[in-house]
């Protein structure tokens, strides 16, 4: 339902001040604010005035919508122009005129709640609505008549009046924004406190961590260098209670000193089996863990396993089961470390299973890399809350098995550092009363890891071409991005700890920063907030490439990219070049049997950014070309093997290398016939005995005009 409430006829210019007058009487009356009154009025002023400007005039209604609330204000503006020529592009703000037509149908658009336009030949119709505010009282058809009987009595202001009235609006305006200006700049001036309060946060932080590391790192190495110390008297213990029990020296023992000393025996056993896990997770963490790679059969493995076990079956009730491993490969790795994870798991589950049975098996995976181990139980299983809790150091649960039976709670951290250390992971999948399964996935092929520095390295003063700090420190990842930037024209800086960072920042000026968050025992959003804050070093682009998904946090930190695990070479180095305004590096394969003519060849490239390959042969160019897509190829057409003709098909026919720009670089004499059916294949035809200048010439304009330089 609408109800109308007055209207204005637009037939002279003064009757575009009225109806931004009764906009603004009408939006007071209905409950509007003071801000949204000159929002109404404004948007029924521009659209009174286009009405009166381009079609000599028109017709503004003001009606209410709708019986209950919420209610809306609609305004009605018709004429019956010629209607607007290029609509769309006006509502899209791409029509521009001299006369400024459109501008005040898009500014109308924006100050209202709804808009619609509907333009023809017959004239145009405009709809502004606008919902009333909450709170606002119920408009009803006699509250209506009241307010169209007041409009009716009330004399229009004049011009003058009108103008004085826009004015105060706009005084009125300007002190609301300067009032927010302000605001703004005191919570500026907050922010900025509280920002170096987090920055003086995160330094103390960084500091305890230090601290924090120093002593674990001072622990692990106390107790991986103490096994001698720790062992001798325990292993002393030991050996004297089994003389005791074998009546060794002449003298026999009674009942009761034989109970006496079996308590002493099995308390030692226990400490020694501590001492031992505690041990072993202490080499681990220290890094003196030595991996000793064999060839072994997971068969073998598990017949060593089951004579070992044997003895752990004291209930009749539970029985343990090695599937057969026949089909599975010979494994290279650490057998002891194997076999040390399996003893535990497999203990493990006797200990917790007192019906049923556990089983051992062994898979190989479907991409032939890993074996799987799984060790199977019928026990009473595990909370999916507690699963984590497992396997933190001394952490054991409460349950009635737990009570009868002793640990050190050590077995399942140590398991899962040995499996980690060997290249794998080690999991679990539980249900409580059902039973546990845990499976290690252990490499087929353990490869020896590229050892990181653990101290700070020495840079040498020397000019680097545009060095790349990359702040990582994990050495596999280290490793691909120097991969990456290889022939890239940017070189790897690496440091494996913020403090590495910061040192390397004293001794070279990168022209970027790879910077991980999740550094080993750190996190780098401190380094990113300092490297931001800091005049020596807010030019320097920084890209966070991390495992962490937190763009937003990144980005107001100040990173100029932000990427998840794993990058593409190609991102990382279109990113690199982006933040540090390089033309991109390109890859450009040379063909040609001949060594000198390859070397020509380079130094006509000398002046371009890019990197070049080689290839001795058609076979081999062939084989590069497909592996590793170059951006351009330098073709020779004469070569022993195959001709650089039937290269050049081979390369369009292949979906992957068809779109490869190819430049022919012969001393062949082509005839006419020749050079018109290889131009349609070849980007250029260069001689090999032009000019050195118009060779050089000739094949930078061919890959110029392939989009691969700047013109």
């Amino acid at each position: 339902m609408k109800a109308a409430v007055l209207s204005v006829a637009v037939k002279y210019e003064h009757d575009v001040v009225a109806a931004r007058q009764r906009a603004r009487q009408i939006a007071a009356s209905v409950g509007f604010d003071a801000q949204d009154q000159t929002r109404i009025a404004t948007a029924v002023s521009e659209i009174a005035r286009n009405a009166f400007t381009y079609a000599g005039g028109g017709r503004v209604d003001f009606l209410v919508e709708g019986r209950t609330q919420p209610q809306l204000l609609v305004i009605r503006i018709a004429d019956n122009g010629p209607g607007i020529d290029k609509l769309q592009d006006v509502l899209d703000g791409r029509y521009r005129s001299k006369t400024g037509m459109g501008l005040g149908i898009v500014g109308a658009r924006r100050l209202m709640d709804q808009f619609a336009i509907e333009s023809a030949a017959s004239g145009t119709v405009v709809l502004l609505k606008k919902l009333l505010p909450r709170g606002a009282a119920l408009v009803s058809t006699a509250r209506l008549s009241a307010l169209a009987d007041a409009l009716m009595a009330e004399t229009p202001r004049g011009p003058l009046q009108e103008i004085q009235l826009q004015n105060q609006e706009l005084l009125r305006t300007l002190e609301e924004l300067r009032a927010r200006q302000e605001e703004l700049l005191r919570l500026n001036g907050e922010l900025e406190d509280t920002n170096r309060g987090v920055i003086a946060l995160y330094a103390e932080l960084d500091e305890k961590a230090d601290h924090l590391r120093r002593a674990d790192e001072l622990k692990s190495r106390f107790l991986s260098n103490m096994s001698h110390e720790f062992r001798t008297p325990l292993n002393a213990i030991r050996a004297l209670t089994h003389v005791l029990t074998q009546g060794g020296g002449g003298a026999s023992l009674d009942a009761e000193q034989q109970l006496q000393v079996g308590y002493i025996r099995k308390a030692a056993d226990e400490l020694a089996e501590l001492v031992d896990d505690l041990l072993d997770l202490a080499k681990v963490e220290a890094g003196k863990v030595v991996i000793r790679a064999t060839e072994f059969d997971v068969s073998t493995l598990f017949s060593s396993l089951r004579g070992m076990l044997r003895p752990l079956l004291v209930s009749e009730t539970v029985s343990l089961v090695f599937e057969p491993t026949t089909e599975l490969p010979a494994v290279y790795t650490d057998e002891g470390k194997v076999s040390q994870i399996l003893r535990n798991l497999i203990s493990n589950a006797l200990k917790f299973t007192e019906h049923g049975e556990v089983r051992v098996s062994a898979v190989l995976a479907s991409d032939g890399r890993s074996v799987t181990f799984a060790v199977a139980d019928t026990g009473i299983g595990i909370a999916p809350e507690d699963q984590d809790r497992i396997f933190q150091e001394f952490g054991q649960l409460d349950s009635h098995v737990q009570r009868k039976v002793r640990g050190t709670g050590l077995g399942l951290p140590l398991s899962r550092k040995l499996a980690e250390l060997l290249g794998g992971r080690l999991t679990v999948t539980s249900a409580p009363g059902v039973g546990s399964t845990f499976y290690a996935q252990i490499p087929v092929h353990y490869v020896e890891p590229i050892p990181s520095a653990s101290t700070t390295p020495v840079w040498e003063k020397t000019s680097l071409d545009a060095p790349v700090l990359v702040v990582e420190d994990s050495a596999e990842e280290l490793l691909v991005y120097e991969k990456y930037l290889k022939g890239s024209g940017f070189q790897v800086v690496p440091a494996a700890t913020t403090r590495q960072a910061r040192h390397a920042l004293e001794h070279v000026k990168p022209v970027a920063i790879v910077l991980d968050i999740l550094l080993r025992g750190e996190d780098a959003w401190k380094l990113l907030a300092e490297l931001k804050t800091s005049s020596a070093t807010r030019g320097i682009p920084v890209m966070v490439v991390t495992s962490v998904d937190d763009e937003r946090k990144g980005l107001s930190l100040g990173a100029d990219a932000y990427a998840i695990k794993p990058v593409e070479r190609r991102w990382l180095l279109d990113q690199l070049r982006r933040v540090t305004g390089q033309q991109p590096i390109r890859r450009i394969l040379v063909i040609d049997d001949d060594e000198v003519s390859r070397y020509l060849m380079r130094r006509l490239l000398d002046n371009l950014p890019c990197v070049i390959t080689e290839a001795s042969s058609g076979i081999a160019g062939l084989r590069q070309a497909r592996n590793d897509l170059p951006e351009a190829i330098l073709l020779d057409l004469a070569m022993p093997d195959i001709t650089g003709e039937s290269i050049l098909a081979a390369l369009r026919s292949d979906a992957a290398t068809a779109a490869i720009p190819v430049v022919i670089v012969t001393s062949r004499v082509l005839d006419e016939g020749e050079r018109k059916r290889l131009a349609g294949q070849a980007a250029a035809i260069v001689d090999k005995g032009s000019d050195r200048r118009v060779a050089s010439g000739q094949i930078r304009a061919a890959l110029t005009a392939a989009g691969l330089f700047k013109r």
